[in-house]
């Protein structure tokens, strides 16, 4: 839960400038790479937050921040400690897990499941 908060804020910051810290005080346009960066991250951490559809927005938000990871960090060092995207492996990592394991006991999937 906590991690799709956490991207759902992210997302919020780049599409709707949310905390007023988007370089240039705006919020970024959405068909573009960070535009649609930001679109998975407010969509997907919202749907991660609750626990729907959660192994394919899982799988595709590990997507993202290994695109993010070795287009953005890897170029400036061969360590994510070195290159600053820690956050972003550490994120990868957290939603392939989810990707494989699913959603927990608390979730919205859990609750259709179970209804089934």
């Amino acid at each position: 839960m906590f991690a799709g908060l956490m991207f759902f804020q992210a997302g919020g910051m780049k599409l709707f400038n949310w905390f007023g810290i988007m370089p240039g005080g705006k919020a970024v346009e959405l068909f573009t790479q960070v535009g649609i960066g930001g679109f998975l991250e407010f969509a997907g951490g919202a749907l991660m937050f609750i626990g729907l559809f959660t192994r394919p927005v899982a799988f595709i938000l590990a997507g993202e921040m290994a695109v993010a990871y070795w287009q953005f960090h890897a170029p400036n060092g061969a360590w994510p400690v070195e290159n600053h995207g820690e956050s972003s492996v550490l994120y990868c990592f957290i939603f392939l897990f989810f990707a494989a394991y699913g959603a927990g006991q608390i979730s919205v999937d859990y609750l259709l499941r179970k209804k089934r």
